[in-house]
């Protein structure tokens, strides 16, 4: 039995000093008005250049990256390693919209892969699309591609060029690469291209993993027409799944534009619709590898069960979990300890370029029902078996 209240390997690869800074963090993304009014702050103070890296950097950075560049972060993944828990490396930038900035972001994408090829303690990279494109290509691609423009298919197809030499180099590298989810307007062309992905590096070894956000009510039924379609094509299918990331913008623009709400009426939808698809993956393991990126207990116990039930390994390299750094220690650590598989999102890049990245954070952890409550109970706990006042 694993039990996710044991602060005692939850934080064992926390100093004091890592507990303080940790507390007073989720005490202040625990207030909705700070954390809305700190937004504000420092996106001004960026605006307007004022000096406060080297406030971020000791707090917020400290907390959810791992450095400004790979250099940086591997000293984060050592310390992780250290307790059997590895590494995505999660080049974090985002906002980019030239051709230069796009290559440029594969050429890092790519070393996090070459980095990973001669690292024990990496086993995926990862990508978003939108990272290595301009949004409305994907928008317009989502339907068909049928009536792109000339000048929208030849942003396209250099798109197609992206992805490949990413997932080439994945599977030269013997790495798996995660291709993450985005916004259901453009999903359709992330998925399209990531099964293509699979089917082209998928046929011998898992090299490319989708991802499937299950607070959308349709992924149960996708998810099992891509294991359908896998088989068809004698494939391997890789995919990642999680909760979701746009809820609220997904619900606003469906009612703007009067569609309906492609997420679940509620989150006990989305969580029976998760646990489904750990069975699902489950009983088809040996066409499916399968990545619970999940910060949510119970979720996490159930996959557990289920490989004990059916007699799989808790080592066996087709499942892992993952969380993101600076997160959910207690369900990452215990697991690692007890033997399972589990890697931590260690997210990096130039601070001004991951803000975005770090202020969803902050958002997440204060709109998600008890996330913020939860984390900072068991830093309260750990700090008194400590005695640390």
């Amino acid at each position: 039995m694993i039990s996710f209240d044991n602060t005692e390997i939850a934080f064992k690869s926390k100093s004091n000093k890592d507990l303080k800074r940790a507390y007073w963090l989720f005490k202040i993304v625990g207030n909705r008005s700070f954390v809305k009014f700190g937004k504000w702050a420092t996106n001004l103070a960026l605006k307007l250049r004022l000096p406060i890296k080297w406030i971020v950097k000791r707090t917020i950075f400290k907390q959810f990256c791992g450095g400004e560049s790979i250099t940086e972060s591997i000293s984060a993944s050592d310390q992780l390693a250290k307790h059997n828990v590895h590494t995505i490396l999660d080049y974090s930038i985002e906002g980019k919209t030239s051709d230069e900035d796009f290559d440029t972001t594969v050429k890092e994408i790519i070393a996090t892969i070459n980095e990973g090829k001669n690292n024990p303690n990496i086993p995926f990279a990862v990508f978003k699309f939108t990272g290595i494109c301009l949004f409305e290509i994907l928008e317009k691609a989502n339907d068909s591609t049928d009536n792109l423009s000339a000048n929208d298919r030849i942003k396209y197809d250099q798109l197609l060029e992206r992805v490949d030499s990413i997932c080439k180099a994945a599977y030269d590298a013997n790495l798996p690469v995660f291709i993450d989810a985005e916004e259901s307007w453009i999903q359709d062309t992330i998925d399209r291209i990531a099964m293509d992905m699979m089917a082209k590096y998928n046929t011998e070894k898992v090299s490319v993993f989708n991802t499937l956000q299950m607070y959308r009510h349709d992924r149960l039924e996708f998810f099992q027409k891509s294991i359908d379609q896998a088989k068809k094509n004698n494939h391997l299918l890789a995919v990642k799944l999680v909760r979701g990331a746009y809820m609220e913008k997904e619900r606003d623009r469906a009612e703007e534009k009067g569609y309906p709400s492609p997420i679940q009426p509620t989150k006990e939808a989305s969580d029976i619709d998760f646990d489904k698809s750990l069975n699902l993956a489950l009983n088809n393991i040996e066409t499916v590898s399968l990545c619970a990126g999940s910060h949510n207990e119970k979720s996490a116990l159930k996959l557990t069960e289920l490989m004990t039930e059916k007699g799989i390994s808790v080592n066996d390299k087709r499942i892992y979990f993952a969380q993101l750094l600076g997160m959910s220690d207690h369900i990452s650590f215990n697991l690692s300890n007890a033997g399972y598989n589990v890697a931590k999102y260690v997210p990096y890049g130039p601070i001004k370029e991951v803000m975005p990245y770090l202020l969803r954070r902050a958002d997440e952890n204060t709109s998600v029902a008890g996330q913020t409550s939860r984390e900072l109970g068991l830093i309260m706990k750990e700090r008194k078996r400590r005695k640390i006042k």
